[in-house]
């Protein structure tokens, strides 16, 4: 990501373009390199479901009467941090060991032989579903929405709407360079 996006149409855009991106990525990976899993480390197959787990709950959030979601967290009693400083301010916290739990962990599943492709087109639908989910819910919101609501979140506590968007867009580029730091060295070829 090049800028910091804030305003709601520069998170709208930001959203669209890391939709594209994680779909680029693990789309244009092998079969065999999508669905193998490096030790015991996740597959892409797996970062891409727990990043399709994790944007499903965001767009949920953002689904919810805004009215419903003030009762259920409170207002936020201080302005949003930056990108930087949410992004950073994850880092740190899995460097103390914080790790996705519960129903954010994808099961591992073992995947036949030919039918990696048809396994990643239906993962890569659900992904461009939930973002799809994402963007129409935040269509919905105002800028003083996005600073005034709470949404929980399970390493990081409670975001304003706006940090939960920065904390999306920062996550799903995570997992891409996650994936791609366990993916096989190229072979070379002479």
């Amino acid at each position: 990501m090049h800028t910091e996006p804030h305003s709601r149409a520069e998170l709208m855009a930001a959203l669209a373009e890391a939709e594209r991106e994680v779909s680029t990525f693990f789309g244009g990976l092998s079969e065999a390199d999508f669905v193998a899993p490096p030790g015991e480390a996740w597959s892409p197959a797996e970062h891409l479901r727990h990043l399709n787990r994790s944007v499903s709950s965001v767009a949920k959030g953002f689904g919810v009467p805004r009215w419903l979601l003030r009762l259920r967290f409170g207002r936020a009693r201080r302005p949003s941090r930056r990108f930087a400083g949410l992004r950073d301010d994850y880092r740190a916290l899995l460097a103390a060991g914080g790790r996705a739990s519960g129903e954010y962990v994808p099961k591992r599943e073992d995947t036949p032989p030919g039918e990696a492709d048809a396994y990643r087109r239906r993962i890569l639908a659900r992904w461009a579903d939930a973002n799809q989910r994402l963007r129409a819910g935040l269509l919905r919101w105002s800028e003083a929405d996005l600073e005034r609501i709470r949404l929980p979140h399970p390493i990081l506590g409670m975001l304003t709407a706006r940090e939960m968007l920065f904390f999306t867009l920062y996550h799903d580029h995570h997992h891409i360079e996650a994936a791609r730091r366990r993916l096989p060295p190229p072979v070379a070829t002479s």
